[in-house]
């Protein structure tokens, strides 16, 4: 098994483990869109209350990436991504928050 299927199966594990409902293959394509990052430690994981962090995840993904009009919606939406993975989960993979915000805004199709 690669690294690359190793994070991949640890994302999926983690969603089951949370509850959550995310498609694999959508949480596969959106881990390799992050390319080498989800290799390294920090900026594999996304603080919850860091609010610098919190607005990198807004600008440069919901914006940039998914080319979504900044709003109040999207800082909501990245702290409603953030919630549900858990307030005290001190792990809380990128590849995961970016997978629950893409199905949110209903923007798969940047994946396809």
């Amino acid at each position: 098994m690669s690294k690359f299927d190793e994070k991949v199966a640890m994302y999926v594990a983690s969603v089951k483990e949370l509850g959550l409902s995310i498609p694999t293959d959508l949480l596969t394509k959106v881990a390799k869109g992050l390319g080498p990052s989800i290799y390294l430690g920090d900026a594999s994981l996304v603080s919850g209350t860091d609010a610098e962090e919190l607005a990198r995840v807004k600008n440069n993904f919901l914006i940039k990436k998914l080319g979504l009009a900044d709003s109040a919606a999207l800082d909501a939406a990245v702290v409603e991504a953030v919630t549900a993975m858990g307030t005290s989960n001190r792990s809380k993979h990128r590849a995961i928050v970016y997978a629950l915000l893409v199905m949110k805004f209903k923007k798969e199709s940047v994946y396809a």
